[in-house]
């Protein structure tokens, strides 16, 4: 997939519940051009390291590899919730 969603001021232990209900991969992308694969749990803690070391993430871009993971993660991007049937 080649769309991207941005997301803004979001708990980061709901999000990452998000990620782990998705089918495929889930890829983070920073403003530098780094890309981390959260579905990995090595590049999760590399990204949990990083705020832990004060780093504010106001604003995220992430990218789906499978359609439906892409409107799960839309879906809370805008209602901040996620599905109870999943």
């Amino acid at each position: 997939m080649d769309k991207n969603i941005q997301l803004h001021d979001f708990d980061f232990g709901s999000f990452m519940e998000a990620v782990d209900m998705c089918k495929g991969d889930v890829f983070l992308e920073t403003l530098d051009g780094d890309v981390l694969n959260l579905k990995s749990k090595l590049c999760q803690i590399i990204g949990i390291a990083n705020i832990l070391k004060g780093t504010s993430i106001d604003e995220i871009t992430i990218r789906c590899a499978d359609p439906e993971d892409e409107s799960l993660m839309f879906r809370f991007n805008l209602y901040r919730e996620l599905p109870e049937n999943k």
